[in-house]
C-alpha cells in the first residue's frame, strides 16, 4: 500500500517509437519510420509536488507522460516508492488527463462530477463534488452544462474528473494549451493548491510557460529531442545554469530563457550546428552533474502533505457498478431540460413518429382498388425503410459523444466497450420500443384493422426489430469510422444492399437467380418484409378488389391476365385475385408451385423469431467486436 507521503522516479528511461506521421497503408503494414525517442531520462518527484516537462514540440513531453502511465513499452525504471509501477497499478491509482479529452454533451458540472465516483455514495459522495468544484472554482457554474463553460472552466473540469478520484499522481498533457494568459495562472494555481492539499503528484507538461507560472512550480525537466537538459527544482534552477556559465539575464522569464536554451535554433544551418553542439554540452553537463542535484534535494523535501489521503476512489469497481454508472450517466445526459438533452429526447422519440406521420399524409386516401396491392405494398416498403434509415441517423447522432468517452476512459481500464454496448442498450431499448409502437399506430389503420391486437403486436415488433438491427450495426460501422457524415453513407450503402436485394417490393424473388434467391436468407430484410406483407394481405378484403368503382374483378383465375388467357367475366387490368397470390408473385422462388400458406418461410412466428434473432445476434457480435484491440492510430484519432 502506497503511504501520504511517495516518490515517483524515472532511472535511464529510454523509449523508442513513431518518429514521423505514415500514411494508413505505412501503419497498417508497419512501414513507418521509428527512432529513439526518449534517451536516459532520469528525474524524480514527491507527492504534493507540481513537477513541469518543458521542451519545443517533438522534444518527448507527450512521449514521458505515456511512457510513466506504462501505455508504451520502455526501457529503464519507473520506480512508486522503490518498487517497479506496473500499467495496471497505474490504471488503479493514477491518471492521466489530455487535453483533448471530451465530457458527454448535456450534463451540468456537478452531474458530470458525481458520475464520475463510482466507489462511494450518499452524503460522503455530495461532499466531496462540492469539496472539488470549490477546489476548482468550478461552484459558480455548478449547474452549467458543459457545452455551455468556457475553455478554462472546461479544462479545469476535465481536470476535477480525475482529481475527484484521489490519484496519488495525476499527468496532465498541456493543461493550459490554448488559454489566455490570466487563465492559465488560475490554472496553475489551483493545480499547485490541489497537490498541497491533496498529497498528489502532478505532472504536467507545458510548451511556452510563463514567468507568473514560476512560484507554482515545485519542480521542472528540460527536454530536447529526447535528451534531459535539466531536472531538478526550480529553486535551484537559476544557481545551476548560473553556475555552468548561463546566467539568466535581469527582467527575463527565466522558465522561457532555459526553454529557448534548450531548443535547437533553426533559422540558418550554422545556428542550428551551433545549438545542437551547446545542447549536446548541456546534456552532458547534467548527466555529469545531474544525479548529485537530485540527490541532494532528495533529502530536503518537505512538502506540506496530507497525512490522512484516503484512496476511496481509486481501484476497479465491479462490473455491476460500472454498467449501472454508465446508464446513469446516459440516462442523465438525456433526461435534462439542456440544449443536448432536449435533442437526445426529441430524436428518440419523436424522429420517427414524424415520418410515419408523413407517410400517413401520403397514403390516408388510398382506397381498396387492384391498385391497393401497390399502393399498400409500397407504404409497408416506406415503413421497414424509414425505421432502418432513421434508426441510423438517430444512433450516429447520439453514439458519437458517449464511443469518444469511451475511448478516453479505456486507456484507463476503466470498462470495455461491452460493458457501455450493454449500458447503452438498457436506455435505448425502451425508448426504440415506444417510438416503434407508437409510430407502427399512426400508419396501421391505413394497412388493417388495428382493433385485431396480435396482428398491431407483429407489425409494430417487427418494426422494432428493423430499428434495433439498423442501430447494432451502425454500432459496429462507428467503431472503425470516426466521422459521422463518413459512417451514414457507409450505413446506407449497406442498408441499400439488402433492401434492394430481399425486399420483394424493388424487384420480385421470381426474378432472381437462385443463387440470389438462396442469398436474401441471409438477410434481416427478407424476414421483416415477409412478415409484415403477410400480416396485412392475408386479410379477406384483399380477396378480389375491384378495379375502380365501376369495374369489378370477379372472375380472375390466372396470376396475370393477358391477351391469350383473359376471362371474358373479368377486366384486363385485374392482376391479382387475392393477397395471396401477390405474396407468391413477390416472395416464392420462379419454381415454388405450392400453397405459401403451408410453406415455413411464409409462418408469422417463425418469420418474427428470426428477425430478433438477427438483431439479438448482432446486438451480441458487437459486444465481442468492441473487446478487439484496434492499433494505437485507429484509437487516438477516436479519443481527439
Amino acid at each position: 500500500m502506497i503511504g501520504s507521503d511517495y516518490t515517483l522516479e524515472l532511472c535511464n528511461v529510454f523509449h523508442s517509437g513513431q518518429v514521423e506521421p505514415g500514411s494508413f497503408f505505412q501503419r497498417l503494414t508497419g512501414g513507418v519510420k521509428t527512432g529513439v525517442i526518449l534517451k536516459d531520462v532520469s528525474f524524480l518527484t514527491h507527492s504534493g509536488e507540481v513537477t513541469a516537462i518543458l521542451g519545443s514540440k517533438g522534444s518527448g513531453k507527450r512521449a514521458l507522460l505515456d511512457v510513466i502511465s506504462r501505455r508504451v513499452p520502455c526501457k529503464g525504471h519507473i520506480l512508486l516508492e522503490g518498487v517497479p509501477m506496473e500499467e495496471e497499478q497505474f490504471r488503479n491509482t493514477c491518471a492521466l488527463v489530455r487535453h483533448s479529452t471530451r465530457l458527454l454533451p448535456g450534463l451540468s458540472v456537478q452531474q458530470t462530477l458525481a458520475l464520475s465516483l463510482t466507489k462511494i455514495s450518499g452524503y460522503l459522495k455530495s461532499s466531496k463534488v462540492k469539496q472539488v468544484m470549490a477546489d476548482l472554482a468550478l461552484s459558480q457554474v455548478a449547474n452549467k452544462c458543459v457545452t455551455s463553460l468556457t475553455k478554462s472552466e472546461y479544462r479545469r473540469l476535465v481536470i476535477g474528473v480525475q482529481l475527484i478520484r484521489d490519484p496519488i499522481i495525476l499527468l496532465l498533457d498541456e493543461p493550459t494549451w490554448d488559454l489566455d494568459p490570466l487563465n492559465t495562472y488560475l490554472v496553475i494555481s489551483i493545480l499547485s493548491n490541489a497537490a498541497k492539499k491533496y498529497g498528489t503528484a502532478i505532472i504536467l507538461t507545458m510548451e511556452k510557460p510563463r514567468s507568473d507560472v514560476f512560484p507554482f512550480l515545485d519542480r521542472v525537466v528540460y527536454l530536447c529531442l529526447g535528451d534531459v537538459v535539466y531536472a531538478g527544482p526550480t529553486r535551484n534552477l537559476l544557481d545551476y545554469f548560473g553556475s555552468i556559465g548561463f546566467p539568466c539575464p535581469q527582467l527575463e522569464n527565466p522558465l522561457m530563457y532555459y526553454l529557448c536554451l534548450s531548443t535547437v535554433d533553426r533559422r540558418s544551418r550554422e545556428r542550428f550546428i551551433e545549438s545542437n553542439h551547446q545542447i549536446a554540452a548541456l546534456v552532458e553537463k547534467f548527466r555529469l552533474e545531474g544525479p548529485g542535484i537530485m540527490q541532494s534535494n532528495h533529502t530536503e523535501h518537505s512538502r506540506i502533505i496530507n497525512p490522512n489521503k484516503i484512496q476511496m476512489n481509486y481501484g476497479k469497481p465491479s462490473g455491476v457498478k460500472v454498467i449501472w454508472m454508465l446508464y446513469m450517466r446516459i440516462l442523465a445526459s438525456i433526461f435534462n431540460l439542456k440544449k443536448f438533452g432536449i435533442k437526445q429526447m426529441s430524436m428518440r422519440l419523436l424522429s420517427l413518429p414524424i415520418y410515419f406521420f408523413i407517410l400517413w399524409i401520403f397514403y390516408n386516401e388510398s382506397k381498396d382498388y387492384q391498385r391497393a396491392f401497390i399502393t399498400k405494398s409500397g407504404l409497408i416498403f416506406n415503413a421497414m425503410v424509414g425505421t432502418y434509415f432513421i434508426s441510423i441517423m438517430n444512433t450516429i447522432c447520439l453514439y458519437g459523444p458517449h464511443r469518444t468517452r469511451y475511448y478516453q476512459e479505456t486507456q484507463e481500464g476503466l470498462y470495455s466497450g461491452a460493458s457501455l454496448l450493454l449500458a447503452w442498450n438498457l436506455v435505448s431499448l425502451p425508448f426504440s420500443f415506444i417510438t416503434t409502437f407508437a409510430s407502427a399506430a399512426i400508419i396501421y389503420p391505413i394497412l388493417g384493422d388495428i382493433t385485431e391486437t396480435l396482428d398491431f403486436l407483429y407489425f409494430a415488433l417487427i418494426l422494432w426489430s428493423c430499428y434495433i438491427y439498423a442501430e447494432q450495426q451502425a454500432i459496429a460501422v462507428m467503431m472503425f469510422v470516426k466521422n459521422g457524415l463518413i459512417a451514414a453513407i457507409v450505413n446506407i450503402y449497406i442498408t441499400c444492399i439488402y433492401v434492394m436485394l430481399a425486399s420483394g417490393v424493388l424487384r420480385s424473388y421470381k426474378g432472381f437467380e437462385e443463387w440470389l434467391y438462396y442469398l436474401t436468407y441471409v438477410t434481416h430484410t427478407r424476414y421483416a418484409s415477409i412478415l409484415l406483407h403477410r400480416n396485412v394481405f392475408k386479410q379477406p378484403i384483399f380477396n378480389i378488389l375491384p378495379y375502380n368503382d365501376q369495374e369489378n374483378c370477379t372472375s380472375i383465375t390466372n396470376l396475370i391476365q393477358t391477351s391469350s388467357n383473359l376471362n371474358t367475366n373479368s377486366n384486363s387490368n385485374c392482376r391479382y385475385p387475392s393477397g395471396k397470390t401477390f405474396l407468391t408473385e413477390r416472395f416464392t422462388s420462379k419454381n415454388f408451385g405450392g400453397d405459401i400458406y403451408l410453406s415455413g418461410d411464409f409462418n408469422i412466428d417463425f418469420n418474427l423469431g428470426i428477425s430478433f434473432a438477427f438483431s439479438l445476434g448482432i446486438m451480441v457480435f458487437n459486444k465481442f467486436l468492441y473487446l478487439i484491440p484496434l492499433p494505437d492510430y485507429i484509437t487516438d484519432k477516436f479519443r481527439e
